[in-house]
């Protein structure tokens, strides 16, 4: 079995889906060859010549698409590039299907299969092969360090000759794998943190970090079975967006992750809030590339409103580039791994397994999930 993986197209999306550290392990799988694209992974400081020394070849976008029985991609197909693919192949990573359903359909039309690493099942056995979270991890963490260069204070308390230093306040909003990693982040470097989540049972976690759990009562909430806060009514987000509000005012940054798998993100900072912010502080809409959770914030723009910074930034992860890799590349070769069948020396697609049944979205031409059918 061939195996491919091509580069991203987005400028901004600097990850490669192979790294040095885990190539091996495609490799060691018996009957596997694998090619990359010329330059994946140039910006994370690997060559050509280093991947080949490892074993591997390079070859054009088209060689990969043409010749490959399974490719890995970081983003969708375009139509175009799905013609070039060979019958019965295989295209896994991240597809992006609410936003590319076009593309989707295409792959169905060509009669091949396609794993969207979006849909892992949040289950135990699954937390190997779970992009989101992983990615979300990084994200979170650089979401921080883009966020502090934007402000004009340091973020931890300093005891100076000159006198002493507050700590900035850092208020994030939304407690999931990104806000986690946001509050352990700006502790480290020595900011007063705060944090909210509409779910109260992320209480406990965002007191271990040594943040303080900001309470608002928007009555009956809750979680989905994936463990992803459950959608606010209208009347609750208005109530939120006037409580929150308070804290903001007092922030130096506010850092928003709230977002709605395959929905636009909910808007919870509007313009009224940002009037009671303090000119200098800033907000992070990690969000914006889903629609944005703060009024006025735009993809890979730094917008000033009163002498508050609203930063949006797409691919945050991107901005640890390297190990952004490492830990995409393990979690689609996971995927890989687990489900290669050494006897036929192809991927085994049993329905019957959890992973593949939420993962497959297309299998020999036929649209598996419902919500794209």
């Amino acid at each position: 079995m061939i195996i491919a993986a091509l580069k991203s197209p987005d400028a901004t999306d600097l990850r490669s889906v192979i790294h040095p550290e885990t190539v091996n392990r495609l490799l060691d799988l018996e009957g596997c060859s694998l090619i990359f694209e010329r330059g994946i992974g140039e910006n994370i400081n690997v060559s050509d010549d280093q991947l080949i020394a490892l074993g591997l070849q390079a070859s054009s976008r088209e060689e990969c698409l043409s010749q490959a029985h399974l490719i890995i991609t970081p983003s969708p197909l375009k139509r175009i590039e799905i013609e070039q693919i060979q019958l019965g192949a295989t295209v896994i990573g991240m597809l992006n299907p609410f936003y590319a359903q076009d593309e989707l359909k295409a792959l169905a039309e060509a009669k091949l299969n396609a794993v969207s690493m979006e849909f892992i099942p949040r289950i135990t056995r699954a937390q190997k092969m779970d992009v989101l979270s992983s990615q979300a991890n990084l994200a979170g963490y650089a979401a921080v360090l883009e966020a502090a260069q934007h402000l004009s204070s340091a973020l931890p308390m300093m005891m100076t000759a000159a006198g002493t230093l507050k700590p900035a306040r850092v208020f994030v909003i939304g407690v999931g794998v990104a806000g986690l990693q946001a509050i352990a982040t700006a502790k480290r470097l020595g900011a007063r943190v705060e944090a909210f989540d509409t779910r109260d049972v992320v209480e406990e976690q965002v007191k271990s970090l040594g943040a303080k759990f900001v309470k608002i009562d928007l009555g009956e909430t809750g979680q989905t079975d994936q463990g992803y806060a459950k959608e606010l009514t209208p009347e609750q987000i208005e109530k939120q967006k006037e409580l929150q509000s308070l804290v903001c005012a007092r922030s130096d940054i506010v850092i928003t992750t709230a977002q709605i798998f395959g929905r636009p993100a909910p808007r919870i900072i509007d313009g009224e809030t940002i009037k009671k912010m303090k000119p200098g502080s800033v907000i992070l809409d990690m969000a914006v590339e889903t629609g944005g959770n703060v009024e006025g914030s735009a993809v890979d723009e730094v917008i000033e409103v009163n002498g508050v910074k609203i930063v949006g930034v797409s691919n945050l992860s991107s901005r640890v580039a390297s190990h952004a890799s490492f830990a995409l590349s393990n979690n689609i070769i996971n995927w890989i791994t687990d489900f290669y069948n050494q006897e036929s020396k192809s991927i085994h697609f049993d329905f019957e397994d959890e992973v593949i049944q939420s993962s497959v979205l297309v299998f020999d031409g036929e649209i598996k999930n419902e919500r794209f059918a």
